[in-house]
């Protein structure tokens, strides 16, 4: 039995799909987007998902577009973006748990989308399956976060196992599932996912640019000599991001070297080598921080694609980063330095290396392979000729499953 709603709140939800607005027109259809993933300060599944917004909205009018995710009030604005009431969890960086799947599918099937997209196997997702299924509309499940390895990471390997097979039952029942790596693709495939392709995830090429830098202006602003090699992270201060090791491989190669975190240095421990800014929330002051600096280190080897990384590239900026999971198939030695492990030793190595090169002409190169490979166009282009076939292979067989 479905949850019923605030007559307001479902009026408003229905008559959302009749706003000229986000009418998709002749030949169009509606998708809507459903993940917890998505808070005030959260990272690359927000960016992402705004990224689509505003790509959809300039290049495809007759796709409608819907964002349901967890905020403090069940809400919709009429204009693209419905909140649903979820509880914020503690010591969660803003990031809220939604508790029920049968309020969550009552607000899908209202909205009455032709494609969902879910960006999560909890609740959300849940829901979204159980909404396609009951609207005959077919549901993709992008694969942002690899559950079963976080829960290793912060509760034993012994949490690894059942976490994997929870993981692998729920993107085994969507009917198409998008990984942002041969990585990630690679562990969908062992949990059994046949229904399967790879899309790399993008970067706006015009917002992050090297002529955003102001590296003069950064300095003085953070106090720096001029001879500052300053190393730059930006992301949410999570375990699986490996904070400790970035900081104590600076500290081990002291002198000029410092490391500037962007939002991710909460609760990380003092160090003279690291300063620390707050979450920026202004993409535009952003992405001027890091075209500022001289280069990007990332520690995380189990990341499952890395949007800092070619964002820091778009920026000009050389990238120190693992060998392995996604940010090992972003980096080579063409656009900056892979660490032979993400322990301090193995990123002080790397970074020593890096900046013992032409770092002007690996910064061009980095530069380069944002524009050529990693432009918005290209993932949401794919993702738009996915959700249509999708939808008319459905079509043909209104109510078939494929799960």
């Amino acid at each position: 039995m479905l949850t019923p709603l605030d007559p307001e709140l479902a009026s408003l939800l229905r008559s959302s799909r009749e706003l000229s607005r986000h009418d998709p027109g002749a030949g169009g259809f509606r998708l809507v987007d459903t993940t917890m993933m998505y808070a005030p300060k959260s990272g690359g599944v927000k960016r992402y998902l705004m990224a689509k917004r505003a790509w959809l909205e300039r290049r495809r009018p007759d796709i409608s577009h819907t964002l349901v995710v967890p905020g403090a009030k069940t809400l919709a604005d009429g204009a693209g973006l419905v909140t649903i009431a979820a509880t914020r969890l503690p010591f969660g960086n803003g990031y809220r748990m939604p508790a029920s799947v049968t309020k969550w599918e009552t607000v899908l099937r209202l909205l009455q989308p032709d494609v969902i997209e879910a960006g999560d196997v909890f609740v959300p997702g849940h829901a979204a399956l159980a909404a396609g299924q009951a609207l005959g509309a077919p549901v993709v499940g992008f694969c942002h976060t690899d559950a079963a390895a976080l829960a290793a990471l912060h509760f034993g390997e012994w949490a690894e196992a059942p976490t994997f097979n929870f993981w692998a039952q729920a993107y085994q029942r969507f009917d198409h599932v998008v990984a942002p790596s041969r990585h990630m693709a690679g562990r969908l495939a062992d949990a059994g996912v046949e229904r399967l392709s790879i899309q790399p995830l993008g970067v706006d090429t015009e917002l992050f640019h090297p002529s955003r830098g102001d590296r003069a202006r950064l300095f003085r602003r953070l106090g720096l000599s001029a001879d500052t090699r300053l190393l730059v992270f930006a992301g949410r201060p999570a375990r699986e991001k490996n904070i400790d090791s970035m900081i104590e491989a600076v500290e081990r190669l002291g002198g000029p070297y410092r490391l500037l975190l962007v939002g991710a240095g909460k609760d990380a421990p003092y160090s003279p080598n690291v300063i620390c800014l707050d979450y920026e929330r202004d993409p535009i002051r952003l992405a001027g921080v890091v075209a500022s600096c001289d280069a990007c280190l990332h520690a995380n080897e189990n990341e499952i694609f890395g949007l800092v990384v070619v964002e820091a590239m778009a920026a000009g900026l050389p990238v120190v980063g693992a060998r392995t999971g996604g940010v090992g198939e972003l980096i080579d030695e063409t656009v900056g330095q892979r660490a032979r492990s993400v322990d301090p030793a193995g990123l002080a190595e790397a970074i020593e290396a890096l900046f013992a090169r032409d770092l002007a002409e690996i910064s061009r190169a980095a530069r380069r392979r944002a524009e050529t490979r990693h432009g918005w166009d290209a993932t949401f282009e794919n993702l738009a000729r996915l959700y249509g076939g999708l939808i008319a292979g459905r079509q043909r067989q209104p109510l078939a499953m494929t799960a």
